[in-house]
């Protein structure tokens, strides 16, 4: 899973690694998480809601180049999606060898108040689970 951050760049570049070790092949999801069913006439016709949309299709395109520049015979998969990105990257891991995630590294109590991507997915996934940590640690 990608989202644009430095913590997810240095998970698909993990991910790249991995993949190229095992003889798999990659596949790169950027969720993108729709506004309330209140909000959205008002930000369709305002553009962001396609804004949004927009913008994991760019933070995928620019995953799936770095991977190429990685590793360029390694076979891989961009896949832009919508919904709430825990739900839908451990849905998304059905049937993987294994899932790769950032963790932006906010800390246990921020972790416990507002739960993460990270956690969710480590707690729900059918296959196992790399959380990579930031590079500052």
């Amino acid at each position: 899973g990608v989202d644009g951050s430095d913590a997810s760049g240095v998970a698909l570049e993990f991910a790249v690694e991995e993949a190229t070790m095992r003889a798999a092949s990659l596949r790169v999801l950027s969720v993108w998480e729709p506004p309330t069913l209140a909000q959205q006439e008002a930000l369709m016709a305002s553009g962001i809601f396609d804004a949004l949309r927009g913008g994991a299709e760019k933070i995928l395109a620019e995953a799936v180049e770095r991977v190429k520049e990685l590793a360029p015979d390694l076979p891989c998969e961009g896949v832009a999606l919508e919904g709430w990105p825990p739900a839908v990257l451990v849905e998304e891991a059905q049937g993987a060898v294994l899932v790769v995630v950032g963790r932006r590294g906010q800390g246990a109590l921020a972790s416990l108040l507002l739960g993460s991507v990270s956690r969710h997915v480590a707690d729900h996934a059918p296959c196992p689970v790399v959380v990579v940590p930031p590079l500052d640690r």
